[in-house]
């Protein structure tokens, strides 16, 4: 019995190394790499304290602005690539909650394999899309499992811009590319 301990004592602890290893790149719903829907925006700074974050923040609710912008965490690996911006339910508030991340940086990605760099044929054979809206310059896929949006655009559907066409999942090509990739923390 006592030989069987080390080696599975081994085993379980390479197993739990190999998961905690690829933890910060994973997507899932409510969980973007080390941040989950609990996470507040004072907890930013921390989880990313070997990359730079850069904080542009809103006036706040100031007079009748109705068109205000909401806080941003942009946040950029040492080397300077773009990893995520993040976006909180309140602006000026560090007890706040996250509202979205947009991902720009492919080693973020879902147990199936599902990533910013992924095509529509990828997606579809991955991830179960439940509606499709169209805009005037792009198509926006709901992701339910994910609680995510994807947005392609009408360059890669075969649209001109500005184009009010109806878009259906089953006029994507496959080789459309995403333009971003946001998981929602609603």
């Amino acid at each position: 019995m006592r030989k069987l301990m080390k080696p599975l004592a081994i085993a379980v602890m390479s197993i739990m190394f190999v998961q905690c290893g690829n933890s910060k790149f994973d997507i899932a719903k409510g969980k973007v790499g080390q941040l989950t829907t609990k996470t507040t925006v004072k907890e930013i700074d921390n989880i990313f304290k070997q990359d730079s974050v850069v904080k542009i923040l809103s006036e706040g609710a100031k007079g009748n602005n109705l068109f205000q912008e909401d806080d941003q965490y942009l946040v950029y690996e040492k080397g300077g690539k773009h990893l995520l911006t993040i976006t909180p339910k309140e602006q000026l508030d560090s007890t706040s909650t996250i509202k979205s991340i947009e991902v720009f940086d492919d080693r973020f990605k879902t147990k199936t394999g599902l990533n910013i760099k992924s095509t529509f044929q990828e997606i579809n054979a991955n991830a179960k899309v439940s509606k499709v809206e169209s805009s005037f310059s792009s198509a926006t896929l709901f992701i339910d499992d994910l609680n995510a949006t994807i947005t392609i655009d009408n360059e890669d559907l075969g649209l001109k811009d500005f184009s009010t066409q109806k878009v259906t999942k089953e006029q994507i090509p496959d080789l459309a590319k995403i333009k971003s990739f946001t998981i929602w923390f609603n």
